[in-house]
């Protein structure tokens, strides 16, 4: 009963503290402005009428996590890391791996926003989107399992098509680790921002998240606009997630590391220092 009592009072904790952070981003989206409507113009002219679809899901956001005992898995010390990024770049595109507790979070932080989530299980998205309508979600399929993960990383640089100087994504049958059939918004859209939390893998018959980090590195190195990808990796503290990251986002481009949370910064392929070795390997 006492660990219990302990659990309920972290998760409320947790939440309130969520619904603060949302509420500062609303503040502050507020008072630059969202979709023509300041602040102070939705008090005076009536709340309900002033409301954009931004602000309105970030007020859900509020409600949601300040009377919700069921949270995020992330930390807030996770969470915040990349709250304070969102808080540089919103609006933004965002991709995140993974529908959950904490989608309508990082949507309420996006505002103005493009935030897409890429969901393994379609029953689940049906579920979140039956509550949560405008979330963007989608059901995407892995090639992949986690017991492959040791082959997968001692195999692909046998392949031409996994190699950083030739490695895509859509279409590309040929390596096994590139997500190859994704909605097509999700080619079309350069992302500030990645975060991987999901497909699952933490059993041998799941996806694993070995594709996931690939593909979010092949998506850095392709990036042709100024700027870095900012990609948060979660569950670092699992082997296959450690050793894929140092492969293919590298130790080099690690910025933070907060409790199970890296943040990795990747530049583009035409601004990497990397000289020599760039052509045969992602580091």
């Amino acid at each position: 009963m006492k660990n219990r009592h302990s659990f309920s009072e972290k998760s409320l904790f947790i939440g309130v503290a969520l619904a603060g952070l949302i509420a500062g981003a609303l503040l502050i989206s507020s008072f630059i402005g969202i979709g023509g409507n300041s602040l102070l113009c939705s008090r005076i002219g009536g709340l309900a009428n002033n409301y954009s679809p931004a602000m309105s899901i970030q007020l859900e956001a509020i409600r949601h996590y300040a009377t919700s005992r069921v949270v995020p898995q992330q930390s807030l010390a996770e969470v915040t890391v990349s709250f304070d990024v969102l808080k540089t770049l919103a609006p933004c595109n965002f991709l995140v791996f993974g529908l959950g507790h904490d989608s309508l979070m990082w949507t309420s932080l996006n505002p103005r926003g493009t935030t897409v989530f890429l969901e393994e299980d379609p029953k689940w998205v049906q579920t979140v989107l039956k509550d949560a309508p405008y979330l963007r979600a989608h059901n995407v399929q892995y090639r992949t399992q986690l017991s492959q993960a040791d082959d997968l990383l001692s195999s692909y640089r046998k392949e031409p098509l996994c190699s950083p100087s030739n490695a895509f994504l859509r279409g590309n049958t040929q390596c096994r680790l590139a997500l190859d059939k994704l909605p097509d918004e999700v080619y079309e859209t350069e992302w500030d921002l990645i975060m991987i939390d999901a497909p699952r893998g933490y059993s041998a018959q799941f996806p694993g998240r070995m594709a996931a980090i690939f593909s979010a590195a092949v998506m850095g190195r392709n990036r042709k606009r100024s700027g870095v990808t900012h990609v948060f990796l979660h569950d670092v503290d699992r082997r296959v997630e450690k050793v894929f990251a140092e492969e293919f986002l590298c130790r080099k481009n690690l910025v933070k590391a907060e409790g199970r949370l890296w943040h990795f910064e990747l530049p583009s392929a035409v601004n990497a220092t990397v000289a020599g070795n760039n052509a045969v390997s992602f580091c």
